[in-house]
């Protein structure tokens, strides 16, 4: 399975900046026009619809239309969230969607008065595209630049 991860300094506390990921209009706020992101629906843990916070157990159904496509139907999972005064993290992964496997890790840590965010993806591609699936970097470095930059012009404010 390949890895694919990416790390930043946010001027911002830790607080604001887990607040923000903590809820999809924060991944809505994140991911870039050009892949096309519509929100179908999210279900937390209980079954409730539109939960305010992402816990573990949180569902989200989406489509994704890179660069208008025809689109991909993906269903991505909480399956992991944890957070302390110095740490937070939570971890989603596709439950039905375009790859073979698909983890992706969130972790937050306090530093000085800001947040180092790190993002890391294991994940697998479909079919015969696995033997090449650590070329699927390319793909992943403009979507996870635009995050990282995103969030930090929207929380460093």
């Amino acid at each position: 399975m390949a890895t694919y991860e990416r790390e930043t300094y946010v001027n911002a506390p830790l607080d604001d900046v887990w607040e923000f990921h903590s809820r999809v209009e924060g991944l809505e706020a994140l991911t870039p026009n050009w892949m096309g992101l519509a929100i179908r629906g999210v279900r937390g843990p209980d079954g409730e619809r539109d939960p305010e916070v992402l816990e573990a157990g949180a569902e989200i159904d989406m489509v994704l239309r890179p660069l208008g496509s025809p689109g991909e139907s993906w269903i991505s999972v909480i399956t992991d969230r944890s957070e302390s005064d110095e740490r937070a993290l939570f971890r989603d992964e596709m439950r039905d969607g375009p790859f073979a496997r698909w983890s992706h890790v969130h972790q937050f840590r306090r530093e000085g008065e800001g947040t180092r965010i790190r993002d890391t993806v294991h994940y697998e591609l479909p079919g015969v595209c696995r033997a090449a699936s650590p070329l699927a970097v390319v793909g992943f470095e403009p979507m996870f630049r635009y995050r990282h930059r995103k969030t930090k012009e929207l929380l460093e404010g």
